[in-house]
C-alpha cells in the first residue's frame, strides 16, 4: 500500500512539474556545448598486499616496468613479484570551454585482480580522447568507496572496494580546439524532442527579442541565428535566451518497474471506457499419511497409506468494475488503492488495460 501512495506521490509531482515552466538552458541542449569523454591506462601504488598478482594480471609488470624506465631505473629481466601495485583504467570527462591548467575528476577501476585500492595512489596517467591525443594528465590518491577484510577461513567485502575516485585529481594539458566566436548560427537540440515544446521555445525566443532570430527545424532543432539577435557575441546571445521559461509539452507516459513495484505516470494519461476484473486463485495441497502397525505377533507388514486434502481458494479481488471513459489514470489507480490493491497486481491491471486498448499513453516496462 505504501508504494501504490508513493506512485500517487510520484504524480502529483510529476503533474506539478509539467504545468511550471523551466527554462530553456534545462530543456535544450546548445550545439557545440558539449564535453569529450576521456580515457587512459595506469598504475595504482602503495597497496597493503591488496594489488594485482603479476601471474594473473601480466599487464602490471609491464606497465610497471616501463614507469621505472623511464624514470631510470633499469630493471630489464628482473623479476617483479610485489602486491601492493594494480593497474586501473582511469576515465573523465573534459567539459566544454575547459583551459589549460583547471582540474577535472576522474575514476578510477582496477583491471585485473585487485581485492582493494584503498590508500593506493595513482601515478601519472596520460588521458586520451577519441582523436587520441592527450588531453588531461591525472594523479593523486585514490579515494574508494568500499571495504574489504579477510581471514583464514572467511572474508567480507563491502561497497565496491575496487574502484574510486580523485577528485580534481586531473589537470587540462591541451584545449579543445573550437571556434565558439565565430559560430554565425546556433541549433538548439530538445533533450525530449517535441514539436510542441520546440513551437513555445521559438516563440517565447522571438517574443523576448521582438523580431524573428528563432525558427523551429523539426521537433528536435531550433535554430537561432546570431546576427538578428544584435549581441555582441554568441555568448551574450545566448546568455540571455538560455533563462527564459518555457512551459514543455511531454507524451502521455507510464512507466512499471516490475522490480520494485513502482508505477510513474504522467499528467495527461487518459483511460476509456472498459471494465476490469482481478482476482487471485490459491491452490493448496497437503499430505497426512497415515502409518498402519499389524497386530502383535502377526506376520503382518507395516503399510503407510497416503492420505491427500486438496483445497482451492479465490482470495477476494476486485469483481467486473467499469471505468467511464475519459477518465484520468491517476483516478483509477486511487480508486485500486482504496480496495487495497497490491502494486504488482496493479501493475498486472495497467499491462491488461493496455493491451485492450483502452490505456492511451506511452507503457513503459522495465
Amino acid at each position: 500500500m505504501m508504494r501504490a501512495l508513493l506512485c500517487l506521490f510520484l504524480f502529483a509531482l510529476t503533474g506539478a512539474a509539467a504545468a511550471a515552466p523551466v527554462r530553456i538552458k534545462d530543456l535544450v541542449e546548445f550545439d557545440g556545448v558539449r564535453g569529450n569523454d576521456l580515457v587512459g591506462y595506469g598504475l595504482v601504488v602503495g597497496l597493503n598486499g591488496t594489488g594485482d598478482g603479476i601471474r594473473n594480471a601480466p599487464f602490471t609488470e609491464e606497465i610497471m616496468s616501463n614507469i621505472l624506465e623511464r624514470l631510470g631505473v633499469n630493471v630489464t629481466g628482473e623479476q617483479f613479484r610485489p602486491k601492493n601495485v594494480a593497474a586501473v583504467l582511469v576515465t573523465g570527462e573534459l567539459p566544454p570551454f575547459s583551459r589549460s591548467g583547471s582540474q577535472i575528476d576522474v575514476t578510477v577501476s582496477a583491471i585485473g585482480d585487485a581485492k582493494s585500492l584503498l590508500g593506493g595512489t595513482l601515478v601519472m596517467t596520460p588521458l586520451n580522447a577519441a582523436d587520441g591525443q592527450i588531453y588531461a594528465v591525472a594523479q593523486g590518491t585514490v579515494i574508494a568507496g568500499g571495504a574489504a577484510a579477510e581471514g583464514d577461513g572467511a572474508s567480507v567485502v563491502q561497497g565496491v572496494p575496487t574502484a574510486g575516485v580523485i577528485p580534481s585529481g586531473a589537470r587540462v594539458e591541451r584545449e579543445i580546439e573550437f571556434d565558439f566566436t565565430g559560430l554565425e548560427t546556433i541549433r538548439l537540440a530538445l533533450r525530449t524532442p517535441d514539436f510542441t515544446t520546440a513551437g513555445r521555445i521559438e516563440t517565447a525566443i522571438n517574443s523576448d527579442q521582438g523580431r524573428a532570430v528563432a525558427r523551429m527545424l523539426d521537433a528536435g532543432t531550433v535554430l537561432i541565428d546570431i546576427a538578428a539577435t544584435g549581441a555582441v557575441s554568441p555568448a551574450h546571445a545566448i546568455g540571455r535566451i538560455e533563462n527564459l521559461p518555457v512551459e514543455p509539452q511531454r507524451r502521455a507516459r507510464v512507466v512499471v518497474d516490475q522490480r520494485s513495484g513502482t508505477i510513474v505516470l504522467g499528467e495527461d494519461v487518459r483511460i476509456s471506457r472498459v471494465a476490469v476484473s482481478q482476482g487471485n486463485l490459491t491452490l493448496r495441497i497437503e499430505e497426512t499419511p497415515i502409518v498402519v502397525q499389524p497386530n502383535p505377533f502377526s506376520q503382518g507388514e507395516t503399510i503407510v497409506v497416503p492420505r491427500t486434502t486438496a483445497g482451492l481458494d479465490e482470495e477476494p479481488g476486485i469483481g467486473l468494475a467499469e471505468v467511464s471513459g475519459g477518465t484520468s489514470l491517476s483516478e483509477v489507480i486511487a480508486g485500486l488503492n482504496a480496495l487495497g490493491v497490491s502494486p504488482r497486481d496493479m501493475i498486472d491491471i495497467l499491462k491488461s488495460i493496455k493491451a485492450a486498448g483502452a490505456l492511451h499513453a506511452e507503457f513503459v516496462v522495465r
